[in-house]
């Protein structure tokens, strides 16, 4: 009943501040889902438009199912579908309409046996910025090494 994580967008997170962040159901077809169970999924160059009132998700790579026939679609980078609610999609359109803001899947998950597709709000790092996470996250990686190599 719990949540697997299936891919996480790293990317997403060394590139942008993710300030707000939604779920949304993703329409697939054939074997998709059976490739995404197996972790075949590449969500690095992925990204979400709005058109005409629905939300797309571009460039996510679902590699093909080994052992499927016909029902395998022919591109694994395909536009696919999310499903939100119509308060939620207006919410998203006016955070991608702002200067500045894209809208970057960050994760792939199944949440009771569905494929869920959780969406970020991203607001662009500069150089500095990036280079300030680093920092940060190597500070934590070495006081957690202190303290692991003290209590020995």
């Amino acid at each position: 009943m719990g949540i697997k994580i299936i891919a996480s967008n790293k990317k997403a997170y060394h590139d942008y501040f993710i300030d707000e962040v939604f779920e949304a159901g993703i329409v697939l077809m054939g074997t998709e889902v059976k490739s995404i169970r197996l972790g075949k999924v590449n969500l690095k160059e992925a990204f979400c438009r709005i058109k005409d009132g629905e939300v797309f998700i571009n460039n996510m790579n679902i590699s093909p199912y080994e052992q499927g026939n016909r029902e395998n679609p022919g591109d694994p980078t395909r536009v696919r579908k999310l499903l939100l609610h119509k308060s939620e999609i207006e919410k998203l359109w006016r955070f991608s309409e702002q200067k500045g803001l894209t809208l970057v899947p960050t994760k792939i998950y199944l949440k009771e046996s569905r494929v869920k597709v959780e969406i970020g709000v991203g607001r662009g790092k500069k150089l500095h910025d990036k280079r300030e996470t680093l920092k940060q996250k190597e500070a934590v990686r070495e006081m957690a090494k202190v303290i692991k190599d003290r209590d020995r």
